[in-house]
């Protein structure tokens, strides 16, 4: 049986495996066993540090979870179990030794199926590349296991990560754990139900125009798109490029802020990459924010928002009062903000995938040729116009923001729809006329540069997660997860778990 054969048999033996292994562990572990896939990745590490459990315990017991209820969500698709117990007996004889260890030592973790990974199948969610085995790392990944983390698997997303709904033709459509019925959202929302589900305390993704947040917010989960060069991309064939970031998700903040003890950080090679160290990271989350000034507005100025998603955030606005914030409806204007994005969006997909829409225009989804051919219809000065449009609207927001240290806005527009839903036509009556016009609330911060955070805000009647979105000032990315982490202890809406967990 290969590495990345997920037939239902595969599942079958691992259950199989797995029931014998707790037999034969002890009482202690054993009542640790139901509740430590769902303790944060701090605790989780805190423990193998200490030695309270192994990190194979710790591993066999999250490939249990991805036994028992992967299948019914189809989150991680490609699974390498034996790999990374054999990872995870490495650990434990590291530790034992004396060995210097890192942050996330035995953690298990699952990559984003962009990234590549050495060794392990990396299909971008594409027919093109379905069996394509990668001969080095991604530099995220590297961080993460050089900061302990052990790999599990990949997780899913659309194809090149082009779409706020995850599906693809290699492996399928990823069900949403709230609501099997709905989207879980994307382009990382394999990792969000992943993580949702206690089949892995951490996980990496990527942000262009949300995929960070976006399945962050209909997953109960945390996703931070942190400044441009905080996390550097490499490889990268396009190193300038100031719109998609690698990131961290989890299912808290501190989670979030543990991650990136070993992720940020510059590297010479990515020329957009800050200098500042990831030291920051490891600092006391705890802050007074009496007398903060934030930003608060449901609509980002005139969005259309559905009314589902306007209740839960306004039943969460005292929340920041509370916090000792003072409150402003106010918004910068964000005009010429779509017209960025989508040039932007438009010149980088034909620069990136013109390529493949040459030679493999079959095999891709029509919102990929989409993407291609508005790119290649782009002028000089089309491209040139939008940078100073960028250039004009940073500088109001900038404007705006000194005198609001945060923004608090809609992660999404919509509530999770139904999966069998490619992208939304309408939002709140209002038409979209493009697969990615109900990102906007996510991808205008985009085009900001600014540091933001989705962070669980409660759910809909119907028992839907929705987030909120926090918005920092340029670099000040621990601020974000401060706020964020003062209004999840707050709240606590993280610790709902799915139905099908329970």
């Amino acid at each position: 049986m290969s590495d990345y054969d997920l037939s239902p048999d595969l599942f079958l033996n691992l259950e199989i495996i797995f029931v014998i292994s707790k037999t034969v562990i002890t009482n202690e572990v054993i009542m640790i066993d139901s509740q430590i896939c769902f303790m944060t990745a701090t605790e989780i590490a805190q423990g193998i540090k200490g030695k309270k459990f192994s990190a194979l315990e710790v591993m066999d017991i999250h490939i249990g979870q991805v036994a028992a209820i992967n299948p019914k969500v189809n989150a991680i698709v490609t699974f390498i179990p034996e790999l990374a117990l054999e990872k995870a007996k490495i650990a434990d004889k590291q530790l034992s030794n004396g060995d210097s260890i890192g942050p996330l030592h035995g953690l298990p973790v699952a990559h984003k199926d962009l990234f590549i990974t050495k060794g392990i199948l990396t299909t971008f969610g594409s027919p093109v590349f379905k069996d394509h085995v990668p001969s080095e790392d991604a530099l995220i990944v590297k961080r993460l296991k050089l900061g302990g983390a052990i790999t599990i698997g990949k997780t899913n997303t659309p194809e090149f990560g082009a779409g706020s709904q995850t599906f693809n033709e290699v492996f399928g459509r990823t069900l949403n754990p709230y609501d099997l019925t709905k989207t879980c959202g994307g382009s990382s929302g394999g990792a969000a139900v992943a993580l949702a589900c206690g089949m892995i305390p951490i996980a990496d993704g990527s942000d262009m125009g949300g995929s960070l947040r976006n399945p962050a917010n209909f997953c109960n989960v945390v996703g931070f798109r942190n400044s441009l060069g905080r996390v550097p991309t490499l490889p990268d064939a396009m190193p300038w490029s100031s719109v998609s970031v690698p990131g961290a998700m989890a299912r808290t903040v501190e989670d979030v802020a543990l991650m990136l003890q070993s992720i940020a950080g510059q590297d010479f090679r990515a020329p957009t990459s800050i200098r500042e160290g990831n030291e920051i990271f490891a600092q006391p989350l705890d802050r007074s924010f009496k007398g903060t000034k934030i930003a608060w507005s449901v609509d980002m100025g005139g969005l259309p928002i559905d009314k589902r998603v306007r209740s839960v955030m306004q039943s969460q606005r005292s929340i920041f009062s509370d916090l000792g914030c003072e409150i402003d409806d106010a918004a910068p204007d964000f005009s010429d903000a779509n017209e960025i994005f989508t040039t932007m969006r438009a010149m980088n997909f034909a620069t990136s995938r013109k390529d493949l829409y040459d030679n493999h225009r079959d095999q891709l989804k029509d919102t990929i040729i989409w993407n291609v051919e508005e790119g290649l219809k782009l002028t000089a000065l089309d491209v040139g116009n939008a940078e100073v449009k960028r250039s004009s609207l940073v500088e109001r927001v900038s404007k705006f923001m000194q005198t609001h240290e945060f923004m608090v806005f809609p992660v999404s527009q919509h509530p999770p729809f139904d999966v069998e839903q490619e992208y939304l036509s309408e939002v709140d009556g209002n038409p979209m006329e493009t697969y990615i016009d109900w990102m906007r609330s996510c991808y205008y911060v985009t085009v900001t540069g600014l540091p933001s955070i989705s962070v669980p805000c409660g759910f809909t009647d119907d028992g839907l997660p929705v987030g909120v979105q926090i918005v920092g000032r340029h670099q000040d990315d621990f601020g974000v997860l401060q706020l964020a982490y003062a209004f999840q202890e707050a709240t606590k809406f993280w610790k709902r778990k799915p139905s099908i967990v329970e």
